[in-house]
């Protein structure tokens, strides 16, 4: 008996050398296909002729959750209107195949900075039931959000260091502390599957010069959340990011360590695209899981510019 069967045009994975891509995108391997998006019999199938129907009804079942596998994952970035916030948000928005990018900005001011759509949403990292509709549904999590000290008024940098102070009710413990707590708590209240959390060096040196601006002692506080997102249970990334600096990204060589040792050297720096980028890969890797490390680069011209990243996040062991 000839048994007719219908099978969706569908990817199959199939053994092969696929990366650890927790999206289950093939990056590196050739995707095979069953079947045809029309009717046809099972002889005329690519199903062997001596398969029976049982089992070619379980190949296109499993066929069918390959490709369920690869539907673009949402991801929220937190600060998304901020100066690496937004590159993280662009760059997650223009790999719409792989991703379905949300962002969270303070005011409807930096919303409308990063293009006004709909899937940025306007709210308070302090007050948690203000952040729940930005998480709800979404896989991963990325928090680029930070306490911003100001330069008191009169100050004038050419005649010395100059002043700084925290607004009230922005200060470090509020906005590193409790409102990356506040999102942490509604992330693994929303069953996401990773958080990347982007910190500073420095936080192992208490004396650090960026703890006494505004006496807000912020590597501190950022300190902290980082090590209740470690103890939180939630699949993690820390990236701990060198001095800051709006430069082109993907033309350095980037370079991971621990407990402060690059603050150590002359590679302190990295570009805020790079540390965008590196947020994207870790959502990529299982290697990039449950682990925290320090972020800078060599300077341009020197070295090779990263394109490994599951080579880079190997190379870490540290989990806090």
């Amino acid at each position: 008996m000839t048994t007719t069967v219908t099978v969706t045009r569908v990817p199959l994975i199939f053994s092969g050398h696929f990366p650890k891509n927790k999206n289950g995108c093939a990056s590196q391997s050739a995707v095979h296909f069953l079947g045809s998006s029309s009717t046809s019999s099972a002889s005329r199938s690519s199903f062997s002729s001596s398969l029976t129907t049982t089992t070619r009804i379980r190949r296109a079942g499993f066929a069918v959750l390959a490709s369920n596998s690869m539907a673009p994952s949402i991801v929220l970035v937190t600060g998304a209107g901020g100066r690496t916030g937004s590159i993280v948000y662009k760059k997650l928005k223009e790999r719409s195949e792989q991703y379905v990018a949300r962002g969270l900005v303070r005011t409807e001011e930096s919303k409308e900075k990063i293009g006004g759509a709909e899937d940025v949403f306007v709210g308070d990292i302090r007050e948690s039931e203000s952040i729940v509709p930005a998480i709800q549904g979404i896989d991963s999590l990325i928090i680029l959000t930070s306490a911003v000290p100001k330069m008191k008024p009169g100050s004038d940098p050419s005649k010395g260091r100059p002043e700084f102070y925290f607004e009230d009710g922005a200060f470090p413990e509020q906005v590193d502390w409790i409102g990356q707590k506040n999102q942490i708590d509604a992330a693994k209240a929303a069953g996401v599957k990773q958080i990347v959390l982007v910190g500073s060096m420095g936080g192992t040196n208490l004396n650090h010069p960026l703890n006494s601006l505004g006496n807000g002692n912020i590597l501190v506080w950022k300190r902290k959340a980082e090590q209740y997102l470690a103890d939180s249970g939630v699949p993690y990334t820390i990236i701990r990011a060198g001095g800051l600096q709006d430069k082109e990204g993907a033309v350095r060589e980037l370079l991971v360590g621990k407990d402060d040792e690059l603050l150590q050297t002359e590679t302190r720096t990295i570009a805020r695209a790079d540390v965008a980028e590196v947020c994207i890969q870790a959502l990529q890797y299982e290697e990039a899981q449950f682990k925290a490390f320090d972020l800078a680069s060599k300077p341009e011209g020197t070295g090779t510019p990263a394109n490994d990243f599951k080579a880079l996040f190997s190379q870490v062991t540290a989990r806090f």
